[in-house]
């Protein structure tokens, strides 16, 4: 039974993995006329990355072969007025992504230098009030294009005030490509420890990770090599740590944070018993199990961590793999929790949001959904749920 439950996922998997949308073009043939009007917002999303530059294929930008050196750029996207919440409005087909209709990629300005993006970055985070970073991680088979359009998409929807970046390694972008994904995040560890060690001299107050699925994997080694190296908090600036729907083996994850320390303010880790993307993930694994859908909520939380399980919340995905992200209830909670910082502070006792009810109580209704998510947090387990 359990196998043919897993070839359902895994066919699930190849399905979404076929659509139109694994070309991969970023970039329009030529600029797509649209109104101001039509335009909910333009975003600036910095760039580092190992893949290599697709020059056979330059409306890619970045393809998934592996590069010996890290490149920086900027891609400056629109997000049309049309949007809803939790949702990535892409352009169908063969179809040039209509910026009225569409998240549309107007341009890419790219660095020659690693000071030159720097230098760029310091002057986004001192025009940004609060002077803070958001780095984003993405998972498994996704190309440059995906981890674009989900940053703009974050940031858009959870009203982040602050310079976003996104760390793109060198992901094939095909479901048959998870053993190389693989190596590609192991390859990317030393250069996403040198990004934040890089963003941590800039003039930022507090540097935000978000990691997506395997990405988290490249997280939590280059946190890891950060603690050996003496420098785990980036100085002070370590800011709020999200691991979502983490493709970890979990004694694996142990042992990381083990040796990481616990953190100064626990890390946040989503997790889903009904993930179906990490179910496949763990029978490919040998049925270890991943942290993204660990169900003994209370031994991970035991390292320090906040556990978030989103079982019962819906997801816009067949796969259920990216509820914080899709779900619109789940976008605007980390939204709001990224502008009060209120995820750090999960598991004080002076956390005045999830501890105290009246977050829960005011996010459903502004948003007017209802959820149950359960936090385990070293000291505490709280159920809310949440609704008008």
């Amino acid at each position: 039974m359990r196998i043919k439950t897993l070839l359902a996922i895994a066919l699930v998997a190849l399905t979404a993995g076929c659509v139109a949308t694994n070309r991969h073009e970023l970039l329009n043939t030529s600029i797509f006329p649209a109104s101001t009007a039509e335009i909910a917002a333009q975003h600036e999303i910095f760039v580092a990355t190992t893949r290599r530059a697709s020059t056979s294929q330059p409306r890619i930008v970045y393809g998934g072969e592996r590069s010996p050196t890290i490149a920086y750029a900027q891609v400056e996207i629109t997000v049309p007025k049309i949007h809803e919440t939790g949702r990535i409005e892409r352009a169908k087909g063969r179809a040039p992504a209509d910026p009225a209709k569409n998240f549309t990629a107007q341009r890419v300005n790219f660095y020659k230098s690693a000071s030159q993006f720097e230098k760029a970055v310091n002057a986004s985070v001192v025009d940004h009030e609060g002077e803070r970073i958001l780095v984003f991680i993405h998972g498994f088979n996704n190309g440059f294009d995906d981890g674009i359009y989900r940053v703009t998409q974050i940031v858009h929807d959870t009203g982040y005030v602050g310079t976003p970046v996104l760390f793109s390694w060198a992901s094939a972008a095909k479901t048959t490509g998870y053993l190389y994904d693989k190596e590609s995040a192991n390859a990317a560890r030393d250069d996403l420890e040198a990004l934040l060690k890089m963003l941590a001299t800039t003039k930022a107050k507090s540097i935000d990770i978000i990691a997506h699925s395997m990405g988290n994997w490249v997280t939590m080694e280059a946190l890891r090599q950060l603690a050996i190296s003496g420098d785990r908090t980036l100085g002070g600036k370590l800011g709020i740590v999200v691991l979502a729907s983490p493709d970890i083996d979990v004694d694996v994850f142990k042992k990381q944070m083990q040796r990481y320390g616990k953190p100064e303010h626990p890390f946040v880790v989503l997790l889903s018993d009904d993930d179906r993307a990490l179910q496949l993930s763990s029978f490919l694994s040998g049925d270890k199990p991943r942290v993204g859908d660990y169900s003994d909520a209370a031994d991970l939380a035991a390292l320090g961590v906040t556990v978030v399980d989103l079982t019962q919340a819906t997801s816009g995905g067949r796969l259920n793999h990216a509820k914080f992200a899709d779900n619109p209830f789940l976008v605007k909670l980390l939204g709001r929790e990224l502008r009060n910082d209120g995820l750090a502070a999960a598991a004080t006792d002076d956390f005045g949001g999830l501890g105290g009810g009246t977050l829960g109580k005011d996010i459903g209704q502004a948003v007017g959904s209802v959820a149950d998510i359960i936090i385990t947090t070293p000291f505490r387990v709280l159920s809310i749920a949440v609704g008008n």
